[in-house]
């Protein structure tokens, strides 16, 4: 059975439970009342751009808009294991 629920630490201070398996992980910060810029929410904008800081994430679409090294789109991508981010 493979692992779908991780823990995800945002800008240091919140600490969540995402499962992988339940969409994105902009979608899972919405859902713990966590504040996120977007637009597009598919990868086009770059709105939601946010930075890994540690562990590893899976897109679900390839996102169209520029990402650095170390930077990730929440809105089209899911984590692989537990991360770290600030956004």
């Amino acid at each position: 059975m493979t692992q779908s629920v991780f823990k995800v630490i945002v800008n240091g201070e919140h600490e969540l439970a995402v499962d992988a398996s339940e969409g994105t992980l902009l979608e899972a910060l919405e859902a713990h009342k966590l504040e996120v810029n977007y637009h597009c929410k598919s990868g086009f904008c770059g709105a939601c751009r946010s930075t890994l800081k540690s562990g590893s994430v899976r897109y679900l679409t390839d996102p169209l808009a520029y990402i650095r090294k170390g930077d990730i789109l929440p809105c089209c991508c899911v984590p692989e294991s537990d991360l770290e981010i600030d956004h």
